[in-house]
């Protein structure tokens, strides 16, 4: 009889990473671990505008880029192969088949690498849900109401599989990233509860303390 243990399955699905989860990352990792590892969330006047910025996406008229095209707003997406969920702010259906993913920022037109994340994110569950190659999407900026369209290119598409597989594995590992302690924590809601400045000089402090005791092994 043999009672050697069987081969270890390993899902074919990852764990689902949530959509914003990705913009959080890549603005600041240890933000991310704040709001998906200890429960944290903090609001000030930039996260109560853009929270205030998707309810009205979900009520008000949006104008479509493409004459003819039906609108979805709000729509649940997701992707098994990638491991990704969460909704878009909005899908709009062209004639032509094409499908155009529109996430909706409350700032001024400005390029953010973390919103190209997100919206890349999007394009790549609604292809896996439509069976359609979705190349490129736009954020539009509520403060300035223009559009910025991003191409999704195949950096960006690496971009968002490394990056949710760092967020996995820092939940997996339960610890929080090194704080940034940079002009991004300025205007970030949990600057209080991170406190970046103390953390990096105490960082600093015992790395300093560890060298004073390193092992002499020359000689």
């Amino acid at each position: 009889m043999n009672d050697s243990p069987g081969p270890v399955l390993v899902p074919l699905t990852p764990e689902p990473v949530n959509l914003s989860a990705l913009n959080q990352y890549g603005y600041c990792p240890r933000r991310c671990g704040l709001i998906y590892l200890d429960g944290e969330f903090e609001q000030n006047i930039h996260t109560a505008r853009g929270n205030a910025e998707h309810e009205r996406v979900d009520r008000a008229a949006h104008v479509a880029g493409h004459e003819g095209a039906r609108i979805e707003y709000a729509l649940p997406v997701w992707s098994e192969h990638w491991g990704l969920i969460g909704k878009c702010d909005v899908v709009e259906f062209w004639p032509d088949g094409t499908l155009y993913p529109v996430e909706y920022k409350h700032g001024p037109k400005k390029k953010h690498i973390n919103d190209d994340l997100q919206l890349a994110a999007q394009a790549l569950c609604l292809e896996e849900m439509f069976g359609r190659e979705v190349p490129k999407g736009a954020i539009f900026h509520a403060a300035s109401k223009r559009r910025r369209e991003v191409v999704i290119t195949a950096e960006l598409r690496r971009s968002v599989a490394e990056t949710a597989d760092a967020i996995r594995a820092m939940l997996a590992s339960g610890q929080l990233p090194p704080p940034v302690n940079d002009r991004r924590c300025e205007q970030c809601s949990l600057n209080a509860i991170c406190e970046p400045t103390i953390t990096a000089a105490t960082r600093r402090h015992r790395t300093a303390l560890d060298s004073l005791f390193e092992p002499d092994i020359a000689g």
